[in-house]
């Protein structure tokens, strides 16, 4: 596929744009920052006008794409005001994903985010593991947003019957470099409760992305994409009786298995992580 990716060049993004273009696909990056580049243009997301162009074809760099991925926002509440990650997150996703339907462009997988389940889970979740069974429960304007845009995803597919958006709710994205801190995290379980102490190698979230733009189907679905293990050497039931004793928990549970279910990934888009933390410290 060509594919338009916006937020190319962030922690996620990079990963996703070296993962797919290895796996035979045409990535044409998009970001508000970034070094001119044969297969990058620079584009400003809160401008309808810029993202509807570059989408549609920049000199001789394209001329016209296949599916879009958009990765690109403020990517997780407190780096910028609440106001500020609103005005730039929601509009630069609602131009994304209008200049789609616009231009025809039928497939679209985009960044939602674990937090939607509730983090940080002050209030503790419903049960364990944690699916998308359950309604959002942002807690956090960033939330708030990834809350709105996945109720925009599902009006545009009834807008739109012929209309794929997938949203990855992802966890917290990691890579190599950040698995020496990792053993640290037993000395306080509550360090990292925050998420059900769960993480995402951003290699197995390309990985994802490309599952979803082969097999989701059309119409707009919600997926928890995790690794398939916790950040934790303790394991889960120790965690969950120190930390969330109240919680229920609804199957048999592996002692360090995800407790962000990423069952439905695995069904509906075949997804299946192959890194952890495990094979690098």
């Amino acid at each position: 596929m060509r594919i338009a990716l916006t937020g190319s060049t962030g922690k996620l993004g990079r990963v996703v744009a070296r993962e797919l273009r290895a796996r035979g696909h045409e990535v044409i990056g998009m970001d508000v920052v970034g070094a001119r580049e044969p297969d990058f243009v620079q584009v400003d997301l809160t401008d309808y006008g810029q993202v509807v162009d570059a989408f549609a074809g920049v000199n001789d760099t394209h001329d016209g794409i296949d599916a879009v991925v958009h990765l690109g926002a403020i990517p997780a509440p407190g780096i910028r005001t609440d106001v500020a990650t609103f005005h730039n997150n929601m509009p630069a996703t609602f131009n994304v994903f209008w200049a789609a339907v616009r231009l025809g462009i039928r497939r679209i997988v985009y960044a939602s985010s674990e937090t939607v389940l509730g983090l940080p889970f002050d209030a503790p979740p419903p049960y364990v593991p944690v699916d998308e069974e359950y309604p959002p429960r942002p807690e956090s304007v960033y939330s708030l947003v990834k809350t709105l845009e996945e109720q925009l995803a599902t009006e545009l597919v009834r807008w739109q019957p012929e209309l794929s958006i997938t949203a990855l709710r992802f966890s917290n994205v990691m890579v190599p470099e950040d698995y020496a801190e990792f053993p640290d995290f037993d000395t306080d379980a509550l360090r990292r409760k925050w998420n059900l102490w769960g993480y995402i190698d951003a290699r197995d979230g390309a990985q994802a992305i490309e599952r979803a733009l082969e097999n989701a189907p059309v119409g707009f679905d919600r997926f928890i994409i995790a690794a398939a293990d916790t950040v934790m050497s303790r394991p889960n039931a120790e965690l969950l009786a120190e930390v969330f004793p109240d919680v229920p928990v609804t199957r048999a549970v592996a002692p360090n298995e995800t407790l962000l279910s990423i069952d439905k990934a695995r069904r509906v888009l075949g997804y299946a992580p192959q890194h952890s933390w495990r094979d690098h410290v």
